[in-house]
């Protein structure tokens, strides 16, 4: 009987937590970090999961800093990864270092590359060891906080709300001018300037000086905060200096290369991708050279090859561009890859069946040839569908491989478009001479 009394309150406990997981992080959010780490520890996986991904990033990390090895083992894995990356980031390198040593290969992997972010990105400037307060908290437990705080103080207290999205942002002098009993919410600058991690960095010095800022907020695609950025002249002046030499890497010359650089260094700089390129073509011209006698006999088909191997290309590019910016900006991960293939492979099928309707219209007119009209539909649906599977796979298969991306999906892609191209075209005009 005398267990029954303690069954009851944890079936309550358990009950509040299952049934409404927002009111019960935040009551347990302002309990001692000793009694919350107990308390996870004693729950099942997912409920203690579910508490660290309510909790603010500044909360959970203090909480994980004190979690056993064992409940670490079992608690990240069940958050999202960058939910967990977030949290990570706010703790030492070593405390970090050593939570990640205590997780799966794979996992810690995702995590170490989802806290590295870019040398030119916003990213890389924040500071994520941020005190955040929540807008019903009151001026006086604010400040109360921030005095007992080990984090560098700021200009400004940056509110966020129970998913940890950004609310706005209260000047510390304000809030010391402030009635202590009145809530921060009462006090907040709604929607000020804020910038995704991926921002390059003379736009966030741009903002900076432009805005006269001297807190920039960070946010992740959902809005969620993952630091700040603090005015730094010494940075503004750095940046600004750095400003083009991005420019230079889009089109495969070096970063180091000026515009008075010796003409000897922009060759060896230049020449090694001029020459990858020209091995892509030899290729694709090999795919060609195996239906010489085809083409020959059917000149229509050389008139038209560019077609089928432009339409292909132009995919395989769009899809690239859609990957490529997604892994910039952290919208997919490699384990994402079976989705966005499917995607990618779906719209280019479809794409092609519409592209291939008005291609054969054309080439009727052009040709009165049902036969040459039937083989060049079919040859532009079968391309331009591999190459929105190529313009997704390749990007993701060097992102898996820890291969830079965007040094050479270009060239890799072009290959596979071209050779697709050349290839269901050609293939099925041999394959249906007959019908020519």
């Amino acid at each position: 009987m005398a267990n029954k009394p303690v069954r009851a309150a944890t079936a309550l406990t358990e009950a509040f937590f299952d049934l409404y997981p927002g009111e019960a992080t935040e009551a347990l959010e302002g309990a001692p970090v000793e009694e919350i780490v107990r308390f996870l520890e004693t729950q099942p996986t997912r409920r203690g999961a579910t508490v660290l991904e309510r909790f603010s990033p500044q909360m959970a990390a203090d909480c994980v800093l004190h979690l056993s090895n064992d409940a670490v083992r079992r608690i990240l894995p069940e958050m999202d990864p960058g939910d967990v990356a977030v949290v990570l980031s706010r703790l030492d390198e070593p405390e970090r270092e050593q939570r990640l040593a205590l997780l799966a290969g794979p996992l810690a992997m995702e995590l170490k590359e989802l806290m590295t972010y870019p040398d030119d990105s916003a990213g890389r400037m924040m500071d994520t060891r941020v005190n955040t307060f929540r807008p019903q908290l009151s001026v006086k437990e604010a400040l109360s906080r921030l005095r007992t705080s080990r984090r560098a103080p700021s200009q400004d207290l940056v509110i966020v709300d129970e998913d940890n999205k950004l609310e706005g942002l209260v000047a510390l002098v304000d809030a010391v001018r402030a009635d202590p009993r009145r809530p921060l919410e009462q006090l907040v600058r709604r929607m000020p300037i804020n910038v995704h991690a991926m921002t390059p960095r003379e736009e966030v010095v741009d903002l900076l000086s432009r805005r006269n800022a001297m807190t920039l907020p960070v946010v992740d695609l959902e809005g969620r905060l993952l630091g700040v950025i603090r005015h730094d002249a010494h940075l503004v002046q750095a940046v600004q200096e750095e400003a083009t030499a991005d420019i230079q890497t889009m089109v495969g010359a070096s970063r180091e290369e000026r515009a008075l650089s010796t003409p000897l260094f922009a060759v060896r700089k230049r020449l090694p991708w001029l020459n990858i390129n020209l091995l892509t073509a030899f290729l694709a011209a090999a795919v060609v050279g195996l239906f010489e006698s085809t083409i020959a006999k059917f000149t229509a088909l050389a008139v038209l090859l560019p077609v089928v191997a432009g339409q292909s290309g132009n995919t395989g590019a769009q899809a690239l561009a859609v990957i490529m910016r997604g892994l910039a900006l952290r919208e997919i991960r490699v384990r994402n890859t079976p989705r966005v293939l499917l995607k990618e492979l779906f719209a280019g099928t479809v794409n092609g069946v519409a592209i291939a309707a008005v291609t054969a219209l054309g080439v009727y007119v052009w040709s009165r040839s049902l036969g040459l009209c039937a083989v060049i539909a079919l040859a532009m649906v079968m391309s331009m569908a591999i190459a929105g599977l190529a313009g997704a796979a390749i990007p993701m298969l060097l992102t898996a491989l820890r291969q830079d991306p965007a040094q050479s999906s270009s060239i890799i892609l072009t290959t596979v478009t071209d050779v697709a191209g050349f290839f269901s075209f050609l293939g099925l005009a041999t394959l249906f001479a007959n019908l020519l």
